[in-house]
């Protein structure tokens, strides 16, 4: 055998390319008691195994519809890593993905997660774990499972990226949107935390236009850095909702999550051909951070509604007569409420804006 031929005196190992499977064993034994800690009715809780169970009898169920949904977190993932603050983003993860279960009425029901990175640091990795597992708690829901993907040379050291996977049920009969959605209904909004989790590839080149770090004071919030106050997680509306479409009977006809698109892209989704949303703006209670956002980037109201919740994180669709009773339930469960519009017979645009966002 000639000397090029011959094999290496040391063989490579998984760890020579890059993957550390000790480093991910730890990982699953740091975030047991996290996943414990998600338990409920159909669901052990209990990771490790192949697959994870759920139980739609054990949690109540006698003739379910499943609903999904899967999103991710975007490049907020970016402030995270710059500004070291790993510990909510496992929140805005479930929070995109239950929000958008409870719109169509559905409980969630379980979660499974996806982490990917170039080199797994298990620090930061349970942080994020620990962060969706309190997302799950809020909401919920059991965390059952996920992956944990180690890519070295597909992702730089330092970064990762997320996804998450929730599946929800309702009896059959009773998803939202209902049939009878139609003019006259009024609109609710909640309020949301602040920018969630859509649009922050604008909101991180308004805060590079700034020239500010993530350690600056933010200038819209009090006692808070920058990348403290733009870290604040996503709100999640599914226990109250639940809770008021339970006690208002039918009263809430229609719900929309506002993610990417804003109001203009996400009310249009649930609304019946021929029916039109009319918005008061001036009735929005808008958070500082979209008014600094604004002014520092020169972003014009259209530019804002279409990028940001802009203050209303959920829109309402309830009947005229039942308005004041989903309020005050929405409001008992820690809600806060705001009238903003009602739906009309549509000649035009689907979405109709009077008055203007107080920037």
């Amino acid at each position: 055998m000639s000397a090029a031929s011959q094999p290496p005196s040391n063989g490579l190992s998984y760890a020579d390319a890059g993957v550390d499977i000790d480093a991910g064993n730890e990982l699953v034994r740091r975030i047991k008691p996290f996943v414990k800690a998600t338990a409920r009715s159909g669901a052990d809780s209990e990771i490790g195994g192949f697959g994870g169970l759920f139980d739609l009898k054990a949690a109540g169920f006698s003739d379910p519809v499943l609903v999904a949904a899967n999103d991710g977190v975007g490049t907020k993932l970016k402030i995270a890593i710059d500004s070291g603050a790993h510990a909510t983003v496992g929140i805005d993860l479930v929070a995109m993905c239950v929000n958008d279960l409870v719109v169509q009425g559905a409980e969630p029901l379980f979660f499974l997660d996806y982490y990917a990175c170039g080199a797994l640091d298990v620090d930061i990795a349970a942080d994020v774990v620990s962060g969706i597992a309190e997302g799950c708690r809020i909401a919920g829901c059991a965390l059952i499972g996920g992956e944990t993907a180690e890519m070295p040379g597909m992702y730089r050291k330092g970064d990762y990226d997320l996804a998450g996977f929730a599946v929800g049920a309702a009896e059959r009969g009773t998803l939202l949107p209902s049939a009878d959605v139609g003019p006259g209904d009024v609109l609710l909004a909640l309020a949301s935390s602040g920018v969630h989790s859509n649009g922050f590839s604008l909101v991180r080149k308004i805060v590079e236009a700034s020239g500010l770090d993530w350690s600056a004071p933010a200038p819209f919030a009090q006692g808070m850095t920058l990348g403290e106050a733009l870290m604040t997680p996503t709100r999640i509306y599914v226990k109250p909702l639940l809770a008021a479409i339970a006690a208002t009977g039918g009263g809430i006809k229609a719900l929309a999550h506002i993610t990417g698109g804003g109001l203009p892209e996400n009310l249009p989704r649930v609304l019946p051909e021929g029916l039109a949303a009319r918005i008061d703006l001036s009735a929005i209670a808008v958070p500082p951070v979209f008014g600094w956002l604004a002014k520092t980037g020169g972003v014009v109201q259209s530019e804002m509604l279409r990028t940001f919740n802009c203050g209303a994180g959920m829109v309402i669709a309830v009947d005229a007569a039942a308005a004041d009773a989903v309020s005050a339930a929405l409001a008992e469960a820690g809600e806060t409420v705001t009238r903003i519009g009602a739906l009309e017979a549509r000649d035009g645009e689907a979405v109709i804006f009077d008055g203007t966002l107080a920037l």
